[in-house]
């Protein structure tokens, strides 16, 4: 749409342009263990409405379709649009996915879903073309449309949630691996020692030192919860998690020190990949992020300061999102934007 005239020194005055807010729209939806996030993206990835609410408790992936459905459909009819101009819905699941045939494969998080044909399936429900990515790479594609051209082009996006992953770009484009799975930091041995002295602090799987689950059993086995908390479902040990961070604010000194390990240990994933990838930017995102940021940030930042292998030639940034809790569906709408309009190669090949 034309914005105004700009004067030049000879000839007719150049005409400026911009993007139409209301040109197109695209869904996103991020299906976590815990939560299912929605939004509703303009043509310039403003947020014009989303919603959420808790993963049911089922093992029928085709339940949760349902539900996901009827949220779309509620989604939509909240929001003052064209519902001609929705171009499709992306989809943020956790991976292991088959981005090729829209598959979500064995995620660890949701019992019984193995080759689920998400993508297929919402493409017959909705009517409207569907792309499946992973969460993590979601994430990042978000933090690349939400800093645009003025933010870092060697980055990771480091989430936090029900489980651990990493999006990485290189040279402003995703990191995506050969089957689009690239960014699986579950076992990546961390210690609570930035140093990694395995005698004083042994080495853990990241997933046991940066996932709710992993936290709460850690409390449970140090008398901090008590032991009969339910950990049964990633729902209830998420709740079990946000009484863990309760206690903590409130001073207790066990949750203190469980939260604090899990800072360090975080340090040490986010020097490994730092140091491995030679970034220059961190950036934090997930619903658990949402309950420690404040407390990481302050034991995280000066421990990566001072061990960056590449300190004396560049700084390494560390930040929380500013998308908040929606940055994976966020992300998810945004790759129907890319797919749509993207002048990348990379990402031109999500149409396949």
């Amino acid at each position: 749409m034309e914005t105004g005239k700009q004067a030049v020194a000879f000839g007719k005055p150049r005409t400026m342009l911009d993007l139409n807010p209301s040109g197109c729209y695209a869904i996103g939806v991020h299906v976590d263990p815990t939560v299912i996030t929605y939004v509703l993206l303009d043509f310039t990835g403003r947020v014009v409405v989303d919603a959420s609410h808790p993963t049911p408790v089922v093992q029928d992936p085709d339940s949760v379709l349902a539900q996901i459905k009827e949220q779309i459909t509620a989604l939509v009819a909240r929001a003052p649009i064209d519902r001609k101009r929705i171009i499709g819905i992306g989809i943020a699941s956790p991976g292991p996915v088959d981005v090729e045939h829209g598959l979500v494969l064995d995620p660890p998080q949701l019992p019984d879903w193995h080759q689920v044909p998400l993508r297929e399936n919402l493409r017959e429900a909705t009517g409207l073309p569907v792309l499946l990515d992973k969460d993590v790479i979601a994430g990042a594609v978000a933090e690349q449309w939400a800093s645009g051209t003025d933010g870092p082009q060697n980055f990771v996006f480091l989430y936090l949630g029900t489980g651990v992953g990493l999006g990485i770009v290189i040279d402003d484009l995703v990191v995506r691996g050969i089957s689009s799975n690239a960014g699986d930091v579950g076992l990546l041995p961390v210690s609570a020692d930035e140093f990694g002295d395995r005698y004083s602090h042994p080495f853990r799987a990241f997933w046991q030192a940066g996932s709710p689950h992993g936290l709460v059993e850690e409390s449970i086995a140090a008398g901090v919860l008590p032991p009969n908390t339910d950990v049964s479902t990633p729902v209830t040990a998420e709740a079990a998690f946000h009484e863990l961070c309760a206690r903590a604010d409130a001073g207790d000194v066990g949750a203190i020190e469980i939260l604090d390990r899990a800072a360090r240990s975080t340090a040490s994933a986010i020097l490994t990949v730092a140091n491995l990838l030679d970034v220059d930017a961190i950036i934090i995102g997930g619903a658990m992020w949402e309950h420690v940021a404040e407390r990481f940030l302050r034991i995280i930042r000066p421990i990566v300061t001072e061990g960056a292998i590449a300190r004396q030639l560049h700084e390494v940034t560390i930040t929380g999102t500013a998308l908040g809790a929606d940055v994976a569906a966020i992300g998810a709408a945004c790759l129907v934007l890319d797919n749509k309009f993207s002048p990348r190669p990379a990402t031109l090949q999500l149409g396949r």
